[in-house]
């Protein structure tokens, strides 16, 4: 057995959720093209949970059904005000939904429709989470779900308490769509692999949470807004960005293992960046971003991932840097729930080997001659 670092081209599981085939990404056979110009968030969380986009009928109940269960017990929102005041985000959202298990008498019910369930329950209390979280760290209150609006309006609403602009709603809810699956990532990954086990939904979830928090994964948005904002002028970014050539430093943003020739989702987020900028009447952030892009492209023949332009879309939706990545798990928490869901229908533990490098042919020492010049190994 030989070992493949990473587990890079490496097929693990079959999958009709989503695919990334000669660059390009679809759900359930959609292009994601398709899906960003015409499809809200709950619509991509229909179909990425059942298969096929949802009638009206379908898609009122769903809405119906996530306004139902946006709410998060009580008892779990004083927790949070326990929580230290400069907690990792990511780390407390993991810490939460850990705990909304505790609070849910089908936590342990594993059949296809409890699971379902507690998809949609999942998927309507995060952001309830996020923003209630976000609220206390601030000294303030958290602010109560609205009934009947989109989890983009929602979310913007519980951060704010304020009603959001349409076009900041329609914004966030595009960047969900954008965000909602990626084949076999490594958060979905780990998801898999803890529900395999036939653990519980929430535990899975919790798992893909904690490796959504790694800079490598989820994490890398923020990192380009450290950037964009370390930079601050337009006149700047050729000095900054031939320094970090020079120095030979990562540049976060850019590249990603699955495209070749570009991501996908990046053009539609710098879309959306180009016309939030326009509607604050301050294209600086943009103007960077682009300017960062061409000479990135033009002297590593690198191209922007879906992080480069999020970051950039964010920040302009007044949006703070710590919660970028559990924004992302709002969206990925539809793609993450519908490969649970798949997992368990034709479920096998996943379990691979390891090349073994270490010595062979050791014998034990007993502890009185554990010397070390006796131990040559």
């Amino acid at each position: 057995m030989t070992a493949t670092k990473g587990l890079e081209g490496i097929v693990a599981a079959a999958s009709s959720i989503s695919s990334i085939d000669d660059g390009v990404l679809a759900y359930r056979g959609i292009n994601i093209d398709d899906m960003a110009e015409h499809a809200t968030f709950e619509e991509t969380a229909f179909l990425l949970w059942y298969g096929h986009l949802p009638t009206a009928e379908e898609l009122a109940k769903l809405k119906e059904q996530l306004n139902q269960h946006t709410a998060v017990p009580e008892i779990l929102l004083e927790q949070l005000k326990l929580y230290p005041k400069d907690a990792n985000t990511m780390a407390a959202l993991r810490t939460a939904v850990s705990a909304l298990a505790l609070y849910d008498e089908t936590t342990n019910v594993n059949t296809r429709e409890a699971n379902q369930l507690k998809a949609i329950k999942l998927q309507a209390k995060l952001p309830t989470l996020i923003a209630a979280f976000s609220r206390i760290r601030e000294g303030k209150e958290p602010v109560a779900p609205l009934k009947g609006v989109s989890i983009a309006h929602n979310f913007l609403y519980m951060l704010t308490g304020v009603e959001p602009d349409p076009a900041a709603a329609k914004a966030l809810d595009k960047a969900l769509v954008l965000h909602a699956d990626h084949e076999l990532n490594a958060s979905t990954f780990s998801a898999r692999v803890t529900v395999a086990t036939l653990s519980d939904i929430y535990s899975a979830v919790t798992s893909a949470i904690g490796t959504l928090k790694g800079p490598l994964h989820g994490g890398a948005n923020e990192a380009v807004m450290d950037m964009l904002m370390e930079i601050g002028t337009v006149e700047n970014v050729e000095p900054y960005i031939q320094q970090k050539m020079n120095n030979k430093d990562k540049i976060m943003g850019f590249g990603h293992r699955v495209y070749k020739n570009g991501d996908p989702r990046a053009k539609h987020l710098q879309k959306m960046s180009r016309q939030l900028s326009l509607l604050k009447a301050d294209t600086t952030l943009y103007d960077i971003s682009v300017k960062v892009e061409n000479l990135v492209s033009s002297q590593k023949g690198l191209k922007p991932n879906v992080d480069f332009y999020s970051a950039s879309v964010y920040t302009l939706l007044g949006i703070p840097k710590d919660l970028f990545t559990p924004i992302f798990a709002v969206s990925r928490m539809s793609g993450w729930t519908a490969h649970i869901l798949e997992q368990l229908d034709n479920n096998r533990i996943i379990r691979p080997r390891a090349e073994y490098t270490g010595p062979y042919n050791q014998t034990y020492i007993p502890i009185d001659l554990r010397a070390k010049d006796q131990i040559t190994q």
